[in-house]
């Protein structure tokens, strides 16, 4: 493939700076008070939350344009994202608070998504563009109340990008980038991204439709010195419609086809030690679902259905193709008895098949109940149960309790905020009759959390807050020589520390710090000490620069030559973003440097991270 040498590129993209050095001084923002949704599904002001829900929003994935899901999620306090600094085809995981894969919950437009084939169920955020996305909460902290199985320390919410209410619009992106190591700064253009979307409202009518794709080459997933080169390509089609019947019932109707294939590296025989090989990894999802909403005086009734297929296929020495089906319902009723008192009450169906040896499959029939409570004097409840009917391991149930109250304190307000919340996550069914280290005697895994904390928020512009938690695992799901439940019960317990300053005109500052500690065991790949903090800078209306920072500490990984464990280093790393918009801020430009410092590190042991790289990117919007 024929490369561009970006470096030019990027200083003349630069140097657009000087069409925006006047600034606007009669544009005045206005800080509007921040709802959150997730935690209780219905909205609430921040203040009334007893969470410390995460929310992403749309300006904030506007101003990461060039970055994956992964990369932003990765920024947040009790989360790592190991995997997000490899080669693009790296196999991603979400550790939160300690915790692994199978007990984060993804969910996309209201229904839960996961891939009943692999290991851990979870849904590879490999496939997802960010470019789609319209807003991301992230619920931390056990949610199996309202959101069921796996939902033991985060929950995950996708809302993909809503129709214009012009008859007709469309945007366009395009990002091209380096893909290099530190040890070979060679600036060729060798990532490529497409996404363009058409969209609009005719009358009562609402559809949009995009199409992206990914290229990325250059990187090998060994770090060795002879390293070949690991591609990886994606693609993403969606298609959603909404009709308005009438003021009070509408159908929203969406389907989805995503691919990706990558090229990875595996431990040949006959050393079976990890190296350079031309193995290959392929998954597709095709999803479509529907969702009808009627609204009555004081309530709502709403179905979420979905329909998805899975097929991945690993082509290796140990090679193994699946297959995967699940179909989702969520059926809930919204309704308020005032503006103090909120219940929903639901049942959520979920059926869910793989193909190994034979076909294997499992039922959940979860009804649950939930209700919030927000009085006139600063208390606020959120509390509820769930009946988990599981089809292999019977009833189970789950429920939270989590009290929050809050002050007015001058222009904000101060609160202090606990939860106590159980959860059951059942052995996935490749743990069970899968291809490697099956076992059909699992015991499901049951958790504990509690959580409290404080938070200082005033609408000037200052939030504070900070948290301690604490959660004890029974019959945690390990890996021996096969799957086994642990013996002994593991405990994980730490803090996390949030803050935003936007006290400064033009200047947002924003920083989190999370101490995260295993009493019993160990967890590998999980930093004891790791923080973040961005400087945003806003040069005029329609110029905007970023100054971004994390830091991980120290963690243990295994060495498979060996097999093992040791400690990897500490390091630090730091991102620079611009953007330019133009024409009536139509069109955009975009440039990104991650890794500015160049630093040389493990992320996983073995595996090639990334060194400095620049991307460079265009946005236009119609």
């Amino acid at each position: 493939m024929k490369k561009t040498n970006v470096f030019g590129i990027l200083c003349l993209g630069f140097s657009l700076v000087g069409f925006a050095q006047k600034q606007n001084d009669s544009t005045k923002v206005e800080q509007l008070e921040e709802v959150v949704i997730s935690d209780s599904r219905f909205k609430l002001k921040r203040e009334n939350s007893g969470k410390t829900v995460i929310k992403i929003s749309q300006q904030e994935i506007e101003r990461n344009q060039g970055r994956t899901v992964s990369e932003l999620i990765n920024t947040k306090s009790g989360i790592e994202v190991n995997g997000s600094r490899s080669v693009a085809g790296q196999n991603i995981s979400s550790f939160v608070r300690g915790g692994n894969n199978r007990q984060v919950l993804v969910l996309i437009d209201g229904i839960q998504i996961n891939d009943p084939s692999l290991v851990s169920n979870e849904f590879d955020l490999r496939l997802i563009d960010l470019n789609t996305i319209e807003s991301i909460e992230i619920i931390k902290g056990a949610a199996s109340t309202l959101y069921g199985n796996a939902a033991a320390t985060a929950v995950i919410n996708i809302t993909t990008k809503k129709s214009s209410k012009d008859e007709i619009s469309g945007s366009f992106l395009t990002v091209v980038g380096t893909n290099q190591t530190q040890d070979d700064l060679n600036y060729n253009g060798s990532s490529f991204t497409n996404n363009v979307s058409v969209n609009g409202t005719l009358n009562k009518f609402t559809y949009l439709a995009s199409f992206g794709n990914s290229f990325v080459d250059g990187l090998s997933a060994a770090k060795s010195d002879n390293a070949e080169k690991d591609a990886f390509s994606r693609y993403n089609t969606n298609l959603k419609l909404s009709y308005e019947f009438s003021d009070s019932f509408e159908i929203t109707a969406y389907a989805s086809l995503d691919k990706f294939k990558t090229d990875i590296d595996g431990f040949p025989p006959p050393t079976y030690t990890f190296a350079d090989t031309n193995d290959e990894y392929i998954s597709k999802q095709k999803r479509v679902g529907v969702s009808p909403k009627f609204e009555y005086e004081n309530g709502s009734f709403q179905i979420n259905a979905a329909y998805t297929k899975i097929d991945r296929e690993t082509i290796s020495d140990f090679g193994s193709t699946n297959e995967a089906d699940s179909y989702v319902i969520d059926a809930f009723n919204k309704y308020n008895f005032n503006d103090q008192f909120f219940t929903i009450v639901g049942l959520n169906y979920g059926d869910y098949k793989s193909l190994f040896t034979e076909e294997e499959s499992f039922i959940n029939t979860d009804p649950y109940l939930n209700v919030v409570y927000v009085s006139g004097f600063g208390l606020n409840i959120n509390a509820g149960g769930r009946l988990n009917n599981h089809s292999e391991y019977g009833s189970h149930l789950v429920y939270n309790l989590n009290p929050s109250f809050s002050i007015p304190v001058k222009k904000g307000y101060a609160k202090i905020f606990s939860s106590y919340a159980t959860s059951f996550i059942a052995p996935n069914l490749s743990q069970l009759f899968g291809f490697f280290g099956a076992n059909p005697d699992l015991e499901p895994e049951e958790n504990q959390t509690i959580e409290g904390g404080v938070e200082y928020n005033t609408k000037n512009g200052f939030r504070l807050s900070g948290l301690y938690f604490n959660r004890n695992e029974e019959n945690t799901i390990v890996y021996g020589s096969a799957y086994e439940n642990a013996t002994t019960d593991a405990t994980v317990h730490g803090v996390e520390i949030e803050a935003q300053v936007d006290l400064i005109k033009n200047v947002s500052i924003s920083a989190n710090y999370t101490f995260t500690e295993v009493k019993d065991g160990v967890r590998l790949r999980v930093p004891k000490h790791k923080a973040n903090a961005s400087l945003g800078y806003d040069f005029c209306k329609n110029t905007f620069a970023s100054l971004n920072y994390q830091f991980v500490g120290s963690r243990t990984d295994t060495n498979f030559s060996t097999f093992a464990n040791e400690d990897l280093s500490a390091y630090s790393l730091i991102d620079l973003y611009f953007s330019h918009k133009l024409i009536k801020s139509k069109v955009k430009l975009f440039a990104n440097i991650s890794n500015l410092l160049n630093e040389d590190y493990f992320e996983i042991l073995g595996y090639t991270t990334k060194g400095r790289n620049v991307s460079l990117g265009l946005n236009l919007n119609l």
